[in-house]
C-alpha cells in the first residue's frame, strides 16, 4: 500500500508518476510530507509548478524534511512559492 488516498484517475501520466514518487521517497516521514500534499494538490499544479515539484523530489529526504519542519533554512536555489505552499500545508496554514 502506498498510503495514497487519491485515485490516479483523471491525472496525466506525469502527474501519476509524480504522485507515485511522492509516496515512495525512502523515509516514511518524507513520504507523508510529499504524499499527502500530492494527494491534495497534484491535479491542480501548473506545468511550471510540476517542474519545481519534480526538482523537489530529487532533494535528499533529510534536507527536505528539515526545510518543511523549519529545522533548516531553505536554500535560495530551492526557495519557491510551491515549497512555501508545501510548508504551509504541513504547518497548519491554508490548504
Amino acid at each position: 500500500m502506498t498510503g495514497s488516498t487519491r485515485s490516479s484517475e483523471g491525472l496525466s501520466e506525469r502527474q501519476r508518476r509524480l504522485l507515485f514518487r511522492s509516496w515512495h521517497r525512502g523515509i516514511r516521514e518524507t513520504d507523508l510530507l510529499l504524499g499527502r500534499f500530492a494527494d491534495a494538490h497534484i491535479a491542480e499544479l501548473s506545468d511550471p509548478d510540476l517542474d519545481i515539484y519534480e526538482r523537489l523530489l530529487d532533494v535528499l529526504d533529510h534536507d527536505l524534511y528539515a526545510w518543511v519542519s523549519g529545522e533548516l533554512t531553505i536554500p535560495d536555489e530551492h526557495r519557491s512559492e510551491l515549497l512555501d505552499r508545501i510548508v504551509r500545508f504541513h504547518n497548519g496554514g491554508a490548504r
